[in-house]
């Protein structure tokens, strides 16, 4: 079992404290969900533990030994899905794959999904953006980082292609720790073990949609 901590996140926008000492576990086999209402900092979390954005305060361990956000990407251990899209457009979707494995075997567990075949010809720019969400999303979570972090996966795609990608992360569940966070709540809330509220920087544990009411996340009824 692989764990990954956050300690004490802070950052700062001028004088406005964005995030305030939010700090959470995540281990494998746990799918951890956060809210937050626009310009709440949930992205920029996400950024700041992959190293992408400068914090102004962060404490990272992987199975408890510190780590710096800027060591993250080289360690292998942590992949991350922005909101758009990484993929060249002019590339096919079957020429794309060998270029992120080389063994057969994780070749063909891609190739032969029943929604990667269907769409293993199309150049990345003719996917619709349920069919490139998910392929995304295939290719990260079939590398062999302990931790996948997601940014909106779930937003603006159809209902279909949304359990398709449920169904597929609960699978790799098994074996990875997953960080989510996605307007669509109810979507998050299908598939996550446990779940975090940042409201005014600060980062509550809740369990239930209506916990997400009690934090002014969603309107009370």
């Amino acid at each position: 079992m692989a764990t990954l901590q956050l300690y004490s996140a802070n950052k700062y926008f001028g004088k406005i404290q964005l995030l305030s000492d939010v700090s959470f576990t995540c281990e494998t086999g746990e799918i951890l969900g956060i809210f937050g209402r626009n310009g709440s900092g949930k992205s920029t979390l996400l950024k700041m533990i992959y190293g992408l954005m400068r914090a102004d305060g962060i404490e990272l361990s992987l199975d408890d030994k510190t780590v710096k956000p800027s060591e993250i990407i080289s360690s292998k251990r942590i992949a991350y899905l922005p909101q758009h899209s990484f993929l060249p457009k002019q590339q096919r979707v079957r020429d794309i794959i060998p270029i992120y494995f080389s063994a057969e075997e994780k070749q063909d567990a891609i190739f032969y999904n029943p929604t990667i075949a269907k769409i293993a010809s199309k150049r990345v720019g003719e996917l619709s953006l349920g069919e490139l969400k998910y392929f995304e999303v295939v290719l990260l979570g079939n590398l062999e980082h302990d931790f996948l972090i997601l940014d909106e996966p779930f937003s603006m795609i159809e209902p279909l292609q949304k359990e398709a990608l449920k169904g597929f992360l609960l699978q790799k569940k098994k074996e990875k720790g997953i960080i989510v966070t996605d307007h669509y709540y109810y979507d998050v809330l299908d598939i996550t073990t446990k779940n975090i509220v940042i409201k005014d920087g600060i980062a509550h544990a809740i369990e239930h949609e209506e916990d997400l009411r009690k934090f002014e996340y969603l309107s009370k009824r």
